[in-house]
């Protein structure tokens, strides 16, 4: 999976136990777009900070239930298509 800072956008303070939960690969934010599936991640501000691309579905999954375990929610789970051209959007924490 790649992920991608989006430039002039505060990191949430979880932001260093997302990456050490999650295997991913520091990406450009164009090269995280191009992958099929996306996850939005909202900083306190209320702003997607940070893009995570993943491949395949299963790795999707599994990213969905590692920021889950971290008490975060993704307020897109009752929502189809998506939004802010992600798949999921995740907050809190």
């Amino acid at each position: 999976m790649k992920t991608a800072l989006l430039d002039g956008i505060t990191p949430a303070k979880i932001d260093q136990q997302i990456m050490a939960n999650l295997l991913l690969n520091i990406a450009s934010a164009d090269e995280v777009r191009q992958e099929k599936l996306l996850i939005g991640i909202r900083n306190e501000a209320g702003q997607i900070y940070r893009l995570i691309g993943a491949a395949k579905a299963n790795n999707y999954t599994n990213a969905v239930e590692e920021l889950e375990d971290l008490g975060m929610v993704d307020e897109l789970t009752d929502t189809d298509g998506t939004e802010e051209g992600c798949d999921a959007i995740f907050s809190g924490g």
